[in-house]
């Protein structure tokens, strides 16, 4: 394929599969696993028109029952045939963390215990100086850059001076990649944090840097105050809230039952994401219920974090696990709730892995959840309904109007495009490829290495 075509102004990409769910409303004649094959047009660096694939061999008939906008020719512009590959908007990955990513050489969590990775990364963090962390926290972005990633939302460790830190990094990072990344960052500490001055130092700084507001629900006797306390400091400085909730595989963690009762409480109107929420998994069904109907009435989006839960949950000596680790992710989904899937760590003690990869996330969610008998929700948790949770609704969607920021894959249906590493994907910015190289380990040695 001629990828010089992809280079001029104005041109079609045509006999491409698309789902069904990233197009506009319509009525499209889709596969059994809702992929439509359309032809797109771009001019300019946008979508300017989607329409069901008018393509035979290597021409183009034109179907006269297709009402064609009149400054478009599609026999005059050039054409990319990517012959049933599929297409995805730019992937969207909205639980992160940058600034503990890519130290497990010199962090390695011995025994893959989530204690243990806490353990970890509060020794690691003495080496958190703002040129190193700025190092780090880049390499993650360049990953998810090349792989197709268009916006990110990464959680800050915020505990003392670390939170000025922090945001001053990511602050620094977010200008230099402004025209190719979309960020946030989340203030991560232990809710308890809230209640003491220096927890509201750190919502004022969240404020003054227009982030968001978050950190860690454990279960504890003052769950409550804390959580009501975060609330009001959120309202108070109009600010939006992400929790880290029930990772453990305990039944009796209902953090996320208590937030969901606490935003109806104060009648909260930004956004509230929850991530991880393991324990929902191993609740008894009435207790589901509930949660999930507390969850809804909030209108709380959900993120699992499926990989790296993978590693942590369940975890005893010689004992082979007995759960995946992830969230009820088709109840959620069942019950109306948005659920998004996500990268969670990359290479450090919480999760030894990982490469900032969205189609790697899509990938293993789909075969750790078992979302491959209705694939009609999963491509939208790695895009639009991620997007969505973090307040784009039209961002990540294929659509007249919308900017051409796509990946291209050979592969044509799930099957082919979940069975191999799709490492030749084509990623689009502004409707020209983009260099995929991804940065090279090495140059974090000097960091790493010790």
């Amino acid at each position: 394929m001629n990828l010089s075509i992809l280079e001029t102004g104005s041109y079609w990409i045509k006999n491409a599969h698309v789902p069904v769910a990233l197009l506009p409303l319509g009525n499209w004649q889709e596969t059994r696993e809702g992929l439509v094959l359309v032809d797109i047009y771009i001019h300019e660096g946008l979508i300017q028109q989607v329409q069901p694939a008018l393509s035979l061999g290597e021409g183009l008939e034109v179907n006269e029952n297709i009402n064609l906008n009149t400054n478009l020719n599609i026999h005059q512009e050039a054409n990319y045939d990517l012959r049933q590959g599929m297409i995805l908007p730019g992937f969207v990955d909205i639980h992160t963390h940058l600034d503990k990513g890519h130290i497990w050489e010199r962090a390695v969590n011995i025994d893959g215990a989530f204690a243990t990775a806490v353990e970890t990364i509060q020794k690691d963090e003495v080496n958190w100086q703002p040129e190193e962390l700025y190092r780090r926290m880049e390499f993650g972005l360049q990953c998810s850059y090349a792989h197709g990633t268009q916006a990110l939302r990464t959680h800050l460790d915020a505990l003392g001076s670390l939170g000025k830190q922090g945001f001053q990094v990511f602050s620094e990072l977010k200008k230099q990649w402004l025209d190719r990344l979309t960020l946030q960052a989340v203030a991560l500490v232990s809710l308890d944090y809230y209640l003491t001055p220096a927890g509201v130092e750190l919502a004022d700084l969240v404020s003054a840097t227009g982030e968001i507001l978050g950190g860690v629900a454990y279960p504890n006797p003052n769950l409550e105050t804390e959580i009501d306390r975060v609330f009001t400091l959120a309202k108070e400085r109009d600010l939006d809230l992400d929790f880290h909730v029930d990772e453990t595989n305990d039944p009796e963690s209902r953090c996320l039952y208590s937030i969901a009762l606490a935003a109806i409480r104060h009648d909260f109107k930004g956004r509230i994401t929850c991530g991880h929420c393991c324990s929902l998994a191993v609740q008894s069904p009435a207790v589901v219920a509930e949660t999930l109907q507390v969850v809804k009435d909030a209108g709380i989006g959900i993120v699992s974090l499926p990989m790296c839960n993978m590693f942590l949950q369940d975890r005893e000596p010689s004992r082979t696990p007995r759960w995946r680790g992830v969230t009820a992710i088709q109840e959620l989904q069942g019950a109306g709730i948005e659920v998004a899937i996500a990268s969670d760590n990359c290479r450090d003690p919480f999760y030894g892995f990982g490469d900032h990869d969205m189609l790697e996330v899509l990938n293993q969610g789909v075969r750790i959840a078992h979302l491959d008998n209705n694939y009609t929700k999963a491509p939208g948790m790695v895009t639009n309904t991620a997007a969505t949770i973090i307040g784009f609704p039209d961002m990540a969607k294929i659509i007249p109007g919308a900017k051409a920021d796509l990946v291209l894959f050979r592969g044509r249906r799930y099957s082919e495009l979940l069975a191999r590493s799709q490492h030749d994907r084509i990623v689009l910015r502004n409707g020209k490829p983009i260099d995929t190289s991804l940065p090279d380990y090495a140059i974090l040695d000097d960091l790493v290495l010790k």
